[in-house]
């Protein structure tokens, strides 16, 4: 028999098997101790020819360490290996305890689009120790500093949107690209953005960055004022519990007025020209089309993360290029351009929020608006054919368990995780999925009885 989709629990002697996945960042376990091979024969209740690697680690229940706790992932064409914790019954030598679950910091993100509904990513520098090398949204951890009183780890409103993640979100996305989202304090016109020039919008990100003046302050003197109202909430991201360096991550979307510029014309009134941080935390920042950034990373030329493929995918069914030839005037493009984000701004407030199956839409995720879904990436399987992780969409993470809330059930996301970055990334359909992976099993199962 083959390995099946859901969690089950095997029996060795002294040892408990738990059948799971982990949400890794790299193409192999990592060791946690010496590796001892074990017979198939042992594993009671499996005999599949395709075998096994099985990280273990000592049991919550049981730290004496006559009890293990294995996670398995399959692979092909190699034997049975076992990398278990070795434990001591010496008093001398205590058993390690499980590592703690780190707890997630405040963080919040924009996904920015130009008045041609282009999205802004930027490329990070090699040496950060978070998405390396990779491209993302502009964003980063909340301060105290800017924002004042965020919201305590064990408050509810720490995994909700709220004034903190809106300014924090604004003022990164000042730090890291230079585009100032905020109005005059002085007009009641909030569909144009202040006007800052080059020399004294660099002067502000260095000094609001390393902390010598305030963001809101500084906003404040120039006359201005951080345009909070216009971030529309898009999703929340709460990293797993395996990863070190965890984030609740609040998302949103803004859409730059129509009456800014990302081309030639905003050269003259140095508005809406991102450029990267020297070097900091960013080596490029660029608009372009959602479908290009997913283009490039299905060749390979960029690296995307699972939240920022998801989200660009999301976008990209509405947010499309300009249509082709013959060129449309000016007033035929603004037209063009505010359909695709009236569709986006439908799409957003539609709930339920699936659309396919009958299933999909009575699942209680379903129910739960774009804005107030929370995401924590979790493993389902790994699929036979190609080896990619199939990661579920549906669950918010530990901290806000039974709180009701939830994500996407409707959609998964594949992903070969490299020690380059993560490969090999798509957005299907969750019953989709798991029906080819039914049909793959039922043909294995055929081939073995021939």
């Amino acid at each position: 028999m083959t390995l099946p989709f859901h969690p089950r629990r095997l029996r060795l002697p002294g040892i408990s098997l738990t059948h799971a996945f982990r949400f890794i960042h790299h193409s192999e376990p990592r060791p946690i101790s010496t590796a001892t091979r074990i017979s198939r024969r042992g594993l009671k209740g499996l005999s599949s020819n395709r075998s096994l690697i099985i990280i273990a680690t000592p049991a919550v229940s049981n730290i004496s360490g006559t009890h293990t706790t294995i996670t398995a992932r399959r692979y092909a064409a190699s034997p049975v290996t076992i990398m278990s914790q070795q434990t001591r019954s010496s008093s001398s030598s205590p058993p390690k305890r499980d590592k703690e679950v780190t707890e997630p910091r405040p963080s919040a993100s924009i996904l920015l689009l130009s008045p041609t509904n282009q999205v802004l990513l930027l490329h990070r520098v090699k040496t950060s120790t978070s998405f390396a090398s990779a491209h993302v949204f502009p964003g980063g951890n909340l301060d105290a500093f800017h924002e004042g009183e965020i919201p305590p780890s064990d408050a509810r409103e720490r995994h909700e949107d709220g004034h903190a993640y809106r300014l924090g979100a604004i003022r990164e996305c000042f730090e890291e690209t230079g585009i100032l989202l905020a109005t005059s304090k002085n007009s009641d016109d909030r569909s144009t953005l202040i006007n800052v020039s080059s020399a004294d919008r660099d002067r502000a990100r260095k000094q609001i960055h390393g902390g010598k003046v305030r963001f809101a302050d500084w906003v404040d003197s120039i006359g201005g004022v951080p345009d909070t109202g216009r971030l529309i909430p898009f999703t929340r991201w709460v990293t797993p519990t395996n990863v070190p360096k965890r984030f609740t991550t609040q998302m949103y979307i803004y859409m730059l007025p129509s009456s800014a510029s990302t081309g030639a014309s905003a050269m003259e009134n140095e508005i809406i020209v991102p450029t990267p941080d020297g070097g900091v935390e960013h080596t490029a920042a660029r608009f372009d089309d959602a479908s290009t950034w997913l283009y490039r990373a299905e060749r390979g030329e960029i690296i995307l993360f699972p939240p920022q493929y998801y989200l660009l995918h999301l976008v990209s069914q509405f947010c499309k290029a300009a249509a082709p030839s013959p060129a449309p005037g000016k007033g035929h493009g603004d037209a063009y351009f505010a359909s695709q984000r009236r569709g986006l701004l439908e799409f957003l407030e539609s709930v339920p929020t699936a659309t396919g199956s009958e299933a999909a839409r009575g699942h209680p995720s379903s129910a739960i608006r774009w804005a107030d879904k929370v995401m924590s990436p979790h493993n389902l399987f790994i699929r036979e054919g190609d080896g990619r992780v199939v990661l579920g969409l549906d669950k918010p993470g530990p901290e806000l368990k039974g709180s009701g809330r939830g994500g996407d059930w409707e959609r998964v996301v594949l992903v070969k995780f490299t020690r380059d970055g993560p490969r090999k990334v798509e957005v299907r359909s969750r019953e989709e999925v798991l029906r080819e992976e039914k049909e793959a099993k039922r043909a294995r199962e055929a081939e073995h009885k021939l």
